[in-house]
């Protein structure tokens, strides 16, 4: 077994890993698995644990806040409010059509009269 350390480019973080070198006898291949030890403190040159993958234990979400009433009726108040917006949008744009043809009329009406 051995040590390798592995330095991600994206977060500039160093991991350690614990190595294994193995044979493969299906495929006749050499082969190695990999055990995440932890990150490698750049100043002090330490390894720190990192456990499993995954949330810790302390910062996991609480449940309360994400099933609180509060929140679903704030959502329920912006719905009827797009509603109300919604159906006085389409009450608008009804007056507008009605008065577009409207005035189409009375153009038709005043070409016809000029070209008599």
């Amino acid at each position: 077994m051995s040590i390798v350390k592995l330095k991600d480019k994206r977060s500039g973080t160093t991991y350690v890993y614990e190595s294994e070198s193995y044979w493969d006898k299906e495929k006749k291949q050499p082969r190695s698995r990999r055990k995440l030890i932890g990150k490698l403190d750049e100043e002090t040159g330490e390894i720190i644990p990192t456990g499993k993958s995954g949330r810790k234990k302390g910062t996991a979400v609480q449940n309360d806040e994400v099933h609180s009433p509060e929140p679903i009726t704030e959502y329920i108040k912006v719905i009827e409010e797009k509603d109300a917006l919604i159906r006085d949008l389409k009450a608008e744009n009804k007056a507008l059509k009605k008065e577009r043809q409207e005035i189409l009329q009375t153009l038709n009406e005043l070409c016809r009269k000029l070209a008599d």
